[in-house]
């Protein structure tokens, strides 16, 4: 772990930018603590990150559970109530490791995932484009399409023009002119470029920013465009930030309801993110996905008995960190500490920090994740790829994330019921001999339930005085339900003068009376059924 300490460093220090912003946002967009969002980073970075089997994953605060918080907070009467539901949340996380649930991930389509990362990637754009322009109405980290302000994703870019703040978007233009020629030109030029990274110059330099033009009313920034880190007094203000659980509400059934409610959608959600950094990560390294819930389920142990918001892993920082060089845990481990050492020894630095500098990081991690090119490579590959994918790119954009991936993932499974019904059999179709047609069905390697209604359809189309020739050799499964169809076609076939030939592994039957009979005296294995 500790050989990649050179890539790991100077992604972290990228992460720590990201995820700062992103930490305090989420808190205020769930009516939570601010200092709630920073524990979750800390425990997210230093716990999830030192258990989890993840090499470029990093965990925090997400804003797909802010809803559920904000709502969850008033319904349990109090933060510390709900502090008990992530507790809880937490166990049941253990518990969907212990039982293997980690297996869910690998059911998701690969157009689904691919839906997932560049949908989240136009709408880090969209989300950023009015911070980085210094109108900050919404909090940052926000993903759904209508916003607690009242706005929308698009309304809110709209509302840019007249609100516009001259420093910010400035101080903006700077951050990603260098930011971009650090990427494309300077870290091709030596190793030092590469060390110190263009979003920790970025970042410098608008503190500089800052500070130079703090008397200048046309071009300072004020602090509400500012990050914004709660700065204790002294150690006991600084503890006193930190909350614990009111066990007493144990007994109250909501709690239970909510802690259930938490573990099932962060679970999801980092399952589907380790999926995604897995295909995003250059080395292709597998994450243990079991593993994965356990150091999930851990992370929100600790995070709810001190006072911090749900853990999950999370796409934007995980991107942020790949995107950066960071190539082993080590890197999602330093940005937790540098979260910790940051809040207690320069939260005062940290709040001359301009959100559309850390917009402007952003833009450009969303533009990786989101390259135009993919939808032409996703076109490409036809409807049966492009329809899931562009369905969840879409739902992301104009709902948020879950119901995005919740409606990809439906087309993606209308289209393999739609090809399943398709591909039951194959027909082939010779000319008459004796005044009869000779048509023979082979049925597929697995016929279920689902292909039901293409092979009544054929049956059902067959024309008198046929012969009907039904091979078996290559089938390894035939429902039940299949076998009842056929059972039924045996009196039609007789009205219709067709006759049935079943070929199989273990011969020829001629005429069969019963197909219900014939499956039972041959076991699967000599029918290869098996």
């Amino acid at each position: 772990m500790f050989k990649s300490f050179k890539s790991d460093l100077p992604a972290s220090i990228v992460v720590f930018f990201v995820a700062l912003p992103l930490c305090l946002g989420i808190a205020l967009a769930s009516g939570a603590p601010l200092f709630s969002g920073v524990i979750a980073g800390i425990i997210g970075g230093v716990v999830v990150g030192g258990l989890s089997g993840s090499k470029v994953g990093v965990s925090g605060p997400a804003a797909g559970l802010a809803a559920i918080v904000l709502t969850a907070i008033g319904t349990l009467g109090g933060y510390q109530n709900f502090l008990v539901a992530v507790v809880i949340a937490g166990i049941i996380q253990i518990v969907f490791g212990i039982l293997k649930a980690g297996v869910i991930g690998y059911y998701f389509p690969s157009s689904v995932i691919k839906g997932m990362l560049t949908g989240i990637g136009i709408i880090i754009i969209l989300k950023q484009i009015p911070h980085f322009f210094g109108y900050d109405n919404e909090a940052e980290g926000a993903d759904s399409f209508f916003e607690a302000s009242g706005e929308n994703t698009f309304s809110a870019i709209i509302n840019i023009f007249g609100n516009i703040t001259l420093g910010s978007m400035l101080i903006g233009l700077i951050g990603l002119a260098i930011i971009l020629f650090w990427d494309k030109i300077l870290s091709k030029k030596a190793k030092f470029f590469q060390v110190i990274q263009g979003p920790l110059v970025a970042v410098v330099i608008g503190i500089i920013y800052v500070f130079v033009t703090s008397g200048n009313e046309g071009l300072a920034i004020l602090q509400k465009h500012l990050v914004s880190v709660p700065i204790p007094e002294d150690a006991t203000s600084f503890f006193n930030q930190f909350s614990f659980p009111n066990f007493a509400a144990i007994t109250n059934t909501e709690v239970w309801v909510v802690a259930f409610t938490i573990a099932l959608v962060a679970s999801l959600e980092t399952l589907l993110c380790v999926e995604a950094t897995d295909k995003l990560d250059p080395h292709k390294n597998v994450t243990p996905t079991n593993r994965e819930l356990l150091a999930q389920g851990t992370g929100n142990i600790v995070s709810g008995l001190i006072g911090g918001l749900p853990i999950t892993q999370v796409i934007v920082r995980s991107s942020a960190n790949i995107q950066s060089g960071g190539q082993s845990k080590l890197s999602a481990i330093i940005h937790g500490f540098l979260l910790l050492i940051s809040v207690i020894i320069i939260p005062k630095l940290l709040n001359m920090i301009p959100l559309s500098v850390l917009a402007a990081i952003l833009l450009v991690v969303g533009y990786k994740l989101a390259k135009p090119g993919l939808f032409k490579t996703m076109y490409q590959l036809g409807w049966k790829q492009w329809l899931p994918f562009i369905t969840t790119v879409l739902g992301i954009v104009f709902t948020d994330l879950l119901v995005g991936i919740s409606l990809g993932l439906l087309v993606g499974i209308i289209v393999i019921l739609l090809k399943s019904y398709q591909n039951s059999h194959f027909l082939h179709i010779e000319d008459k001999s004796n005044g009869k047609h000779i048509i023979k069905m082979t049925l597929a390697e697995e016929v279920t339930f689902f292909n039901k209604g293409a092979i009544l359809k054929e049956l059902e189309g067959l024309p008198k005085d046929t012969h009907l020739e039904i091979n078996l050799i290559n089938t390894r499964y035939l429902d039940n339900d299949v076998i009842e169809i056929l059972e039924d076609f045996l009196f039609k076939a007789k009205e219709r003068n067709i006759d049935i030939k079943l070929v199989s592994k273990r011969g020829v039957i001629e005429n069969p009376s019963s197909f219900i009979k014939f499956f039972n005296e041959n076991p699967k294995s000599e029918l290869s059924l098996s």
